[in-house]
């Protein structure tokens, strides 16, 4: 298993924040998804997040909905997202999953995370569960040496960041805007003292992700933040492409672009 831990520990090293970078899984297709993802990693991306499609993701906008929604008439599942895990996790990224809490109930929790970690994932990003919902998750997650990235936001009180960071393993997602990803750009101001209050919880890893699209705001971000978070820019990156060299063609710029960032910040 390629851990986070690895690559924010290389990132210190380099004096920078890390890029954490997102794309379902199945999107375009099975193996365009895998072959995207490469690019990404290829090009600068440090760590890998890799989408569950799901049916009712009310914490996505309309751009990762699509590529979803895309994703789910090809027929991924699952089982497919686990074997998009472990041809990722072979590019030598750590790679999480990033999924609504359904899923990997109705898979089973502990069959969940055993299957991850047989893939070679490193984790779970779950946006929909906290901590004091997530203990059977917890237990899993430990048993099988996951990461257990929890989110914080904005509007959460002193009490239950620290709270969310005791529980987190790998990094801690602080989501810059309030509302649905790829809507809104990331606010220095509100983001700033988010990250503040979490780091003085904990010495875990921090993470800012929803509404970074470009290497400016990368900068800006990866000056308070341990690692910049991006999702909705690769995604919409794909979708506008008239085709598949095209597509990929600019998630290499973008990625880069975005690399670039978070080395200035």
């Amino acid at each position: 298993m390629n851990t986070t831990g690895r690559a924010f520990e290389k990132a210190r090293a380099e004096n920078r924040a890390a890029l954490i970078g997102y794309l379902p899984a199945g999107f375009p297709d099975l193996q365009g998804s895998i072959d995207a993802i490469k690019v990404m990693v290829e090009h600068g991306c440090d760590i890998i997040e890799i989408g569950l499609p799901y049916t009712d993701p009310v914490l996505d906008g309309p751009t990762i909905q699509a590529a979803a929604q895309q994703a789910l008439d090809n027929g991924i599942r699952t089982k497919q997202v686990l074997e998009v895990v472990e041809a990722v996790a072979a590019f030598g990224a750590p790679t999480l999953v990033m999924t609504y809490w359904g899923p990997v109930e109705r898979y089973g929790v502990e069959k969940f995370a055993a299957d991850l970690a047989a893939a070679g994932g490193a984790g779970l990003i779950t946006p929909d569960i906290t901590p004091d919902f997530g203990q059977e998750w917890i237990a899993a997650a430990d048993k099988h040496g996951l990461d257990k990235v929890f989110l914080v936001a904005p509007s959460s009180t002193d009490e239950r960041i620290a709270m969310t960071t005791a529980a987190a393993r790998g990094f801690v997602y602080a989501a810059a805007v309030m509302g649905v990803t790829g809507k809104t750009a990331a606010n220095i101001d509100i983001v700033a003292p988010l990250v503040a209050r979490t780091k003085a919880t904990t010495t875990t890893p921090v993470g800012v992700g929803i509404g970074v699209s470009n290497g400016q705001q990368a900068a800006e971000i990866a000056a308070h933040a341990d690692a910049v978070i991006v999702g909705s820019a690769f995604v919409k990156t794909l979708l506008e492409a008239p085709d598949r060299e095209t597509g990929l063609r600019n998630l290499a710029a973008l990625t880069e672009d975005l690399a670039a960032g978070v080395r200035r910040g």
